[in-house]
């Protein structure tokens, strides 16, 4: 093991200095013993040399934003070399399709385990429950987020219950008009999981906001929620300040609610600061230095003030993989970070009318 990879190793909450864990992965990704194919093909077509040119979070924004490359790349060319022969691969997920052909990402059991113990440790913070079963109202197949809710309700000591979703089919109907399929459609998600919460042990719900909505349209569901479940983890689409005051307040006042803003692009999610008031919005802060967030204006690609609304840009940096300068399909309002923490936090999270040639359709994912 290299000083390099070392500290890449080390878990989400660890404190390591911002410079020297850069300067590790761009000598783990550059360099060819150690860096992935895609990346070390990918490096002689840059203006400049990441092992000599990159020294700060800054200069990250001198990569170009490759995400859309991740539609037809090689998945083993994503796997950086210094892994060996035989990599400990967990899954490959792909994106939602939201802005056209879905990308997607080599996940390695080391980055899983880690952002699954800091997950872990932060629904701990929020007083979320243990040792109870989960159901998992979410895309499942080539989404990330289906299989971190499997994964949290394991080490969490539950059972995991799940309902297969395809968001991309719904996308799909919405687009075409058919508002009547895709409200079939739903109804017949939350069916399955009316079956699921009536007959079995349920304490904790993992869902997206539409589905949620849809829910608290039924009585009887409600008044379940509310005397057997313990607590309600929503990701996947965005939730406003009066939706989540609502929930929080009058429809589901005896549950734990807790929102996660993830995206496969930072191969995980990040649940949303603990201590909040129902009167505050929902603020993220991520596991800098590997996930790092800034919040710039679209146009001069510029910072914005804090408490100024602006795009995501997202940088996800582990030795699983590289994936810098992502400018994200989200607006947020730039939150300033905790002590210590590299680059911004953000708060009420929503999505783009466009994003590039596409119209940004959430549906249920």
């Amino acid at each position: 093991m290299t000083v390099f990879s070392s500290i890449l190793d080390l878990p989400l909450d660890a404190r390591v200095d911002p410079q020297e864990f850069l300067s590790a992965a761009m000598e783990w990704h550059f360099n060819p013993e150690t860096g992935s194919a895609y990346w070390l093909e990918r490096a002689k077509s840059l203006p400049f040399d990441p092992r000599k040119d990159i020294k700060r979070f800054e200069d990250l924004a001198r990569f170009p934003n490759i995400v859309d490359e991740l539609r037809n790349v090689r998945a083993e060319d994503l796997i950086p070399r210094g892994y060996g022969a035989h990599p400990d691969v967990a899954g490959v997920p792909e994106s939602g399709g939201t802005t056209g052909v879905p990308k997607r990402v080599v996940i390695l059991r080391d980055w899983a385990s880690k952002m699954g113990t800091w997950m872990d440790t932060r629904l701990d913070a929020h007083g979320f429950p243990r040792n109870v079963n989960w159901l998992a109202l979410l895309p499942r197949g080539p989404h990330m987020v289906g299989a971190f809710a499997k994964l949290q309700a394991n080490t969490r000591g539950g059972l995991s219950f799940t309902i297969d979703m395809d968001p991309r089919w719904v996308k799909k109907l919405i687009a075409a008009g058919k508002s009547d399929e895709a409200r079939a459609y739903v109804d017949h998600l939350i069916e399955q999981a009316s079956f699921l919460l009536h007959s079995q042990d349920i304490g904790a719900l993992t869902t997206t906001p539409p589905l949620l909505e849809r829910i608290a349209q039924h009585d009887d569901l409600v008044e379940l929620i509310n005397r057997k479940v313990k607590g309600i983890l929503w990701a996947g689409a965005h939730m406003d300040f009066d939706t989540r005051h609502l929930f929080r307040t009058e429809i589901f006042p005896n549950v734990k609610l807790v929102g996660v803003y993830g995206s496969t692009m930072i191969l995980g999610g990040v649940p949303e600061r603990p201590g909040l008031s129902d009167d505050d919005p929902s603020i993220y802060d991520p596991p800098s230095p590997f996930i790092t967030f800034s919040i710039i204006d679209p146009d001069s690609r510029q910072p914005v003030d804090y408490g100024q609304r602006g795009q995501v840009v997202m940088n996800h940096i582990s030795k699983n993989m590289l994936l810098p300068n992502n400018l994200e399909r989200d607006m947020a309002l730039r939150i300033e970070p905790p002590e210590g923490q590299v680059g911004d936090s953000v708060a009420d999270v929503s999505p783009v009318a466009r994003f590039g040639n596409e119209v940004v359709i959430e549906g249920v994912y």
